[in-house]
């Protein structure tokens, strides 16, 4: 079996317990308001055409189809689309979901494209990028993520923590399981990465004017949220990168070169 077969395999076993875990599904409405009103200051006011790869069970997909958009969710998992469907037709919203890998998205064009927690998974996330990057010609760039790395102690300790408190608390853990060692070895990015890695990949893929947002709402929100033990032992910050697929020079230029009178 290929990588991208079982990390399609992974994905589809842990459908059916990954909204259990509410970093991954929030259901309290402080939270969840702090995920849209920043979710409307990282889109365009207007009603936009917004591709959101990876998007599991639906999360992000959901919020950005009541704000207004016109939202295409990619997955590579039909488990978690199966959910995303529901949740949709249940909350009568409107949301095309397609089972594509995160290389092979619809062609578009898209306005924005909205990834969240889902390049440590890809084997070749630039390729990714640069895909994304071609079917939003004239778009945006939207990747949300957390300051998470699997390395050192402190991350060690973490996890540890995490698993201790599982156990008190008879609570599942976040996943049904790991990635065995061949999966991970084959994504770069799997010891996890910092705003700085996605700012120089983005960058790499053709995507220009890249800026780091931190989702301070987002944070105050959770940490309210969590009794203290929790916040302890909690993953690192969130953020979003933001870029373009062109220059915003050169798009005002060609702007304003189209307003020009026949002949100047």
């Amino acid at each position: 079996m290929s990588v991208a077969d079982r990390i399609r395999e992974f994905w589809d076993q842990d459908a059916t317990t990954y909204d259990l875990d509410a970093g991954h599904h929030p259901t309290s409405a402080l939270v969840r308001a702090a995920w849209r009103a920043s979710l409307q200051d990282l889109l365009p006011p207007e009603s936009a055409r917004v591709l959101d790869v990876g998007a599991g069970t639906g999360f992000i997909s959901l919020l950005l189809a009541e704000l207004g958009h016109r939202v295409t969710a990619v997955d590579v998992s039909s488990g978690m689309l199966g959910r995303l469907r529901a949740k949709a037709e249940a909350a009568h919203l409107m949301v095309e979901a397609i089972r594509a890998d995160a290389t092979m998205v619809p062609a578009g064009p898209f306005d924005v494209i909205v990834s969240r927690h889902l390049l440590w998974t890809l084997v070749d996330p630039l390729e990714a990028l640069r895909r994304w990057r071609a079917v939003a010609p004239e778009g945006g760039l939207v990747l949300i993520d957390r300051t998470v790395s699997d390395r050192g102690v402190t991350q060690s300790l973490r996890k540890i923590g995490h698993r201790a408190l599982d156990l008190v608390r008879s609570r599942p853990p976040a996943h049904h399981a790991s990635y065995d060692a061949e999966v991970l070895r084959a994504l770069p990015l799997a010891q996890g990465s910092g705003p700085e890695v996605i700012v120089r990949l983005v960058t790499r893929a053709g995507w220009t004017g890249a800026e780091i947002r931190r989702l301070h709402d987002v944070d105050w929100a959770i940490a309210q949220e969590q009794p203290l033990l929790d916040r302890l032992v909690s993953d690192g910050a969130h953020f979003a990168v933001q870029a373009h697929a062109r220059s915003r020079a050169r798009a005002v230029d060609s702007e304003d070169r189209g307003q020009l009178p026949a002949g100047a």
